[in-house]
């Protein structure tokens, strides 16, 4: 792994050598492979305590393109570095939802934008607007897959310090595969069949005053 300058307070380290920030699977075993995912749509996530999270808004979509519509609208309340958490269970909608937040950054069109199951990181480039500045600047958007991260040493091997080293936006589906803390702002978004193509979303992490 590339020996960069790591992020503000996020690193990664197996668990028992809790930095403060980290990337962990749960319990102690480095080699745990994930839950079944039918166990996975009920995880909690640790609070973070430098976003603003306000009360989680909940919404209803009535189908793909009203999905992908609401991801564009997070997106133009997304600001470099965040990090976005997507949970759901298998065809709840998370890379629907990625589709409209990486098209509404700019980044990419519609289409362009599937899940990287198997490769596990695809990576996007767009002008962005940062925390610190006013006007877009460069900024990379990292879109995240850890469904078949088995590992710890599996997580290490992608190389996500580097996207914690920049202003990057970083778009996690299944995250629940691993205990993550850090001090990067950050969206937990969940999303649930509620029958046919409908999905409701549940929204925690973006101001109130954005929404």
């Amino acid at each position: 792994m590339a020996d960069r300058a790591k992020g503000a307070g996020s690193t990664w380290s197996p668990p028992g050598k809790d930095t403060g920030s980290a990337w962990s699977p749960p319990g102690k075993d480095t080699g745990s492979t994930r839950s079944p995912p039918e166990k996975m749509g009920g995880a909690a996530f640790t609070p973070n305590a430098s976003a603003d999270a306000g009360i989680p808004q909940e919404f209803v979509t009535y189908s793909a393109e009203k999905t992908i519509a609401k991801g564009r609208e997070i997106a133009a309340n997304l600001r470099a570095p965040v990090i976005v958490m997507l949970t759901g269970e298998l065809g709840s909608g998370k890379t629907t939802l990625t589709k409209g937040i990486i098209s509404g950054l700019g980044a990419a069109r519609e289409e362009e934008v599937t899940s990287p199951t198997f490769t596990l990181v695809h990576l996007f480039h767009s002008n962005v607007i940062a925390n610190s500045r006013q006007s877009p600047q460069p900024c990379t958007i990292y879109h995240v897959d850890l469904y078949r991260v088995e590992s710890f040493i599996d997580l290490e091997s992608l190389g996500l310090e580097d996207a914690l080293s920049e202003q990057a936006i970083v778009i996690v589906e299944w995250p629940d595969r691993f205990t993550f803390r850090t001090d990067w702002p950050r969206v937990d978004i969940r999303l649930e069949h509620a029958g046919d193509d409908s999905r409701r979303i549940v929204i925690a992490g973006l101001s109130s005053e954005d929404r």
